[in-house]
């Protein structure tokens, strides 16, 4: 679908109210199921035709020959439009069965589904009088960095928005949020990334034995018994 500057318009509301990144792919999506006369997609424009190919065709011959498979889904389960915290969501279903749905790959040809956690979760920079939508206990990068042994200013420089470019608000980790999104995606396996945010000496670990103590010994206990209410 391509996104016009109609679209990019349209979407100025949200940027003031939700903290949306503006960028018109909602009001595009919704020109499109509209099924309006003035929908573009990328294999109507002619300058885009050599980068374009038969998806379809391209995973066909992938399982004939038994290759593997890697989707990336965006963003996090709680925007999906349908499972998320409405109407702070994203425009399309964020969720394992959302993305396998758009890229057009059936859910029985799936080995493993890798649900990838923050260490404090993240949300987009709140407009001003308004919210980008609810957080648990809200944490500064000051108390990160405090916590950690980081320069706050390095977080305060990397934690923003990759398209909006607004400071990301942070909290700390929510049990509730992970139990949700675990039911959600069913994962068979688990990533925990931002480890140095517990600790900086944990930059340098490429494995589980390599965290510091205190990081080793929280993940330990935290998957050996119920999570803290």
């Amino acid at each position: 679908m391509i996104i016009e500057q109609q679209d990019v318009d349209t979407e100025t509301r949200l940027v003031k109210s939700i903290g949306s990144t503006g960028k018109g792919g909602g009001a595009a999506a919704s020109r499109r199921i509209l099924r309006g006369d003035d929908v573009r997609l990328a294999r109507n424009v002619r300058e885009l035709r050599p980068y374009i190919g038969d998806v379809a065709d391209v995973l066909e011959r992938a399982y004939a020959r038994g290759e593997r498979i890697l989707l990336e889904g965006t963003q996090g389960t709680g925007l999906s439009l349908f499972q998320g915290t409405f109407p702070y969501v994203t425009s399309r279903d964020t969720t394992v069965s959302g993305c396998l749905a758009e890229a057009g790959v059936a859910p029985t040809r799936v080995r493993k589904v890798i649900m990838v956690c923050r260490t404090y979760p993240i949300r987009v920079g709140s407009p001003p009088k308004s919210t980008s939508g609810p957080m648990g206990h809200v944490l500064s990068w000051a108390e990160i960095a405090r916590r950690s042994g980081l320069d706050v200013r390095e977080l305060r420089k990397h934690e923003r928005g990759s398209v909006s470019g607004k400071r990301r608000r942070v909290a700390e980790f929510d049990w509730a949020q992970l139990r949700r999104a675990a039911v959600l995606t069913n994962p068979t396996d688990i990533a925990l990334t931002f480890a140095d945010y517990i600790s900086a000496d944990n930059r340098e670990a490429r494995r589980f034995e390599q965290l510091t103590e205190e990081t080793s010994t929280s993940s330990k206990r935290s998957s050996g018994s119920r999570p803290p209410r």
